[in-house]
């Protein structure tokens, strides 16, 4: 399980976006963000598709995943 406290471009609020983790200052849940990679659409695309995320922002999530998946093994 990923611990996201310790990535900066997320948030968690129980009142917003029915207490997922969401990109922070946005609505915007931060699985939104694997479920279009999963359907296809880059990364660059993300960031035209929902305003208000940042490529930086976005680019963080990715690495943080990555990092907690290669610190699992």
């Amino acid at each position: 399980m990923i611990d996201w406290n310790t990535c900066p471009s997320v948030e968690f609020s129980p009142e917003l976006v029915s207490g997922a983790w969401a990109f922070r200052g946005t609505r915007i849940p931060i699985v939104a963000l694997f479920e279009n990679l999963e359907d296809g659409v880059t990364i660059n695309e993300f960031v035209e598709l929902f305003p208000g995320v940042e490529l930086i922002h976005a680019r963080s999530v990715l690495e943080h995943a990555a990092k907690s998946a290669m610190a699992a093994h």
